[in-house]
């Protein structure tokens, strides 16, 4: 089909796409880079088939945005283009469900202003490409079953597998497409070959990063298990839902619960049932493995199809009501969850509408923005001070010095903008940094970032603070001291598994 003609069938659509876009790329690069793509940054520029808790495709794609220097605009544009795809790939699947145009604008556009679907998009994280991974999948064997386009089937097999690489999450959707299949009438796609394809090519594509984590002892798995112990704030299932209500704006929850229910009850929809079947699956996974809220974000655009096959039945006005209020609802929280406000705008608004979210991990207890945006904030700052702590040694202090760091966020940070001040690689015992070891330091003189000093002083033959970095909205544990420690008691290369933090 000709763009034109793609154009005049959903105007709707392509309208919202472009509005999308308009109101995305000017301010795509208005806060600073976010401390997980500092880290994705660091990690694609160590090309591997996996890291300890990610697969390989979103660090190579960050590091080649920044091929030539540091943009955070550049870096999110491909979440960004992600996040446009899935607006007119929802609407089609409303109507491969058997939807028409108006169930196309319906789910289409509900898939482009869910505030939660647009928080993934506004950085690029293993997030981003989730909700368009898990919605091809799924639209790609539903026209395997409803069209019967077998060979779609296969193609299918090929999106989760590249999904996978992305972010190991859609294998919770991938089981729950398992169970609809098998316990639904569409079982007849496990008689055909192309299925099988599709299957053994996702298991092809996905093998590398798992390899690299078998040979690795799996520190995914080591990292999950602690977050879902210590780390998450996921509550209870009814909490859990609640947030998820309004997560995705409260106006839009009759469109996905119809989603799930219809399946069961519509004749019209019935052969959807596989659908909701992984919807439900997948959030009985996350909840019971205690995940964030957004974790479940990648389901709701498949919802969002089916519920409009439904509710396009509605009377026109009262149609245009809804989605305009759904709109409005989105409007508000807009500067929630894209960078539209500076930081003291953006805090005053939080507190005078309200709207500040409960935090979902432990980290993000008293951030003064939201976790995003407070996270996103300060780094250049801190390597600055690093940088002229490191300019002040003596020559031969210098020449051994290594910069160590208490997380991947200040260790990515002293790495991605410390090149232009030609800082040494920075040194860290957490997740993919622990793997990169202490390189060629002995520890005789170190610049650590936000360590204890009282720790630090029982290490070091001598250590002092010589700095205080942080600021009025970043995180509050990134607000610390820089000490600087001459003679490590123990060497660097003996004590280095004593660093090694898998979460």
């Amino acid at each position: 089909m000709k763009l034109s003609e793609t154009f005049r069938r959903d105007p709707v659509v392509w309208i919202s796409v472009a509005i999308l876009a308009a109101i995305y790329l000017p301010i795509a690069g208005r806060y600073d880079t976010f401390r997980n793509e500092l880290y994705f940054i660091a990690c694609g520029r160590h090309p591997a088939f996996g890291y300890a808790d990610l697969p390989p495709l979103v660090p190579l794609i960050a590091a080649t945005t920044q091929f030539f220097g540091n943009s955070s605009w550049l870096l999110r544009i491909p979440s960004i283009l992600a996040a446009l795809a899935l607006i007119p790939l929802t609407a089609d699947f409303a109507r491969v469900l058997g939807g028409d145009r108006t169930s196309a604008w319906m789910a289409g556009i509900a898939a482009g202003i869910a505030p939660m679907l647009i928080g993934v998009s506004s950085t690029l994280g293993t997030a981003s490409f989730e909700p368009l991974g898990w919605t091809l999948s799924a639209y790609l064997l539903t026209r395997a079953l409803m069209r019967g386009e077998t060979n779609a089937a296969i193609w299918a097999g090929v999106a989760a597998g590249i999904a996978m690489e992305a972010k190991y999450g859609i294998a919770g959707w991938m089981i729950g497409l398992a169970l609809g299949i098998m316990l639904t009438s569409a079982r007849r796609l496990l008689s055909t070959r192309e299925l099988w394809v599709g299957v053994a090519a996702a298991i092809v594509i996905a093998a590398p990063s798992l390899t690299w984590q078998e040979l690795h002892g799996w520190p995914f798995l080591q990292s999950i298990r602690y977050a879902t112990e210590k780390r998450n704030f996921t509550g209870t299932p009814l909490r859990f839902e609640i947030k998820q209500i309004f997560a995705m704006n409260f106006v839009l929850a009759p469109l996905w619960i119809t989603g799930v229910i219809a399946p069961f009850i519509s004749p019209r929809v019935r052969d959807a049932r596989f659908l909701s079947i992984a919807f439900i699956v997948a959030t009985a996974i996350i909840i019971g493995s205690h995940g964030k809220d957004y974790y479940l974000a990648a389901g709701y655009p498949t919802m969002f199809a089916v519920g409009a096959v439904i509710c396009a039945r509605l009377a026109r006005w009262l149609r245009a009501l809804w989605f305009a209020a759904a709109v409005a609802m989105t409007a508000i929280v807009l500067p929630v969850v894209l960078p539209i406000l500076s930081p003291p705008a953006l805090a005053h608004y939080l507190n005078a509408h309200h709207l500040r979210p409960s935090p979902n991990e432990r980290e993000a207890v008293g951030a003064p923005l939201t976790q995003i945006f407070s996270d996103e904030l300060g780094w250049r700052d801190m390597e600055h001070q690093v940088a002229a702590i490191y300019r002040a040694l003596p020559p031969e202090d210098r020449a051994r010095a290594a910069i160590m760091a208490s997380n991947y966020g200040e260790a990515a940070a002293i790495d991605v903008y410390g090149r232009a001040d030609g800082l040494p690689p920075a040194l860290c015992g957490q997740l993919q940094y622990y793997f990169w070891g202490p390189r060629d330091y002995d520890g005789s003189v170190i610049i650590h970032i936000n360590g204890d000093p009282e720790v630090w002083e029982r290490m070091c033959t001598k250590s002092e603070v010589v700095a205080q970095f942080g600021g009025p909205y970043v995180l509050p544990f990134e607000n610390g001291p820089i000490i600087l420690c001459h003679g490590l008691r123990r060497p660097l290369p003996e004590v280095w598994d004593r660093f090694r933090r898998m979460h």
